[in-house]
């Protein structure tokens, strides 16, 4: 008998040392005990998170500060791709604008060019015309016009004279035209570069 008590005394001995080491949980055990000698039974004694002392929740708590600390990275994670894919949509937005600028060019010079080529067709036309036309009533036609037409006319009929290998009536028009006017052209032809092909 006397060896069974002494078990059961090291017994609970030995719980309430492991308590106090926080390997097991038995305060709620010993709760009683304490309370029928009038004592209060130790509390915060072990040095983990919880007040009980428990490792199975002190690994939880570490696993949640872990989750916690995760959640964190991921939510800055986040905010920086929300920066970053703002960034690339402003630098989107940009080269949309810069590509629609482009093109609005593209269409401005296609447009030029191609005005540019009707003149010099529709100049190469009236050369034509007034190459076939009498002197005279060629002056005269020339002398009705703006003086840039007069020379962009001109010039079309002595290269069309150069590519048929015939003399140009030009210089012969200039002789019929009034003296200041032909001066006027000729001057306006010398500072001039050639603008029709």
């Amino acid at each position: 008998m006397v060896l069974l008590v002494l078990i059961l005394l090291l017994a609970a001995g030995g719980l309430l040392w492991f308590d106090y080491l926080g390997l097991v949980q038995s305060r709620q055990l010993f709760a009683p005990v304490y309370s029928l000698f009038g004592l209060k039974p130790r509390t915060g004694i072990s040095t983990l998170p919880t007040g009980d002392g428990d490792l199975d929740a002190d690994r939880i708590a570490k696993r949640l500060e872990s989750i916690d600390i995760r959640s964190q990275e991921l939510d800055l994670r986040e905010s920086e791709i929300e920066r970053k894919e703002g960034e690339v949509l402003q630098m989107s937005q940009e080269i949309d604008d810069r590509q629609a600028s482009v093109e609005e060019r593209e269409r401005s010079f296609t447009e030029i060019i191609r005005q540019t080529e009707d003149r010099a067709a529709n100049i190469r036309q009236i050369a034509v015309y007034m190459n076939s036309m009498p002197p005279k009533k060629a002056v005269d036609n020339l002398l009705a016009m703006d003086d840039q037409d007069v020379i962009d006319i001109l010039r079309s009929v002595e290269a069309i004279a150069i590519k048929e290998g015939k003399n140009s009536s030009v210089a012969y028009w200039f002789s019929l035209m009034p003296a200041d006017r032909a001066a006027e052209i000729q001057r306006k032809m010398a500072n001039k570069p050639v603008s029709l092909p």
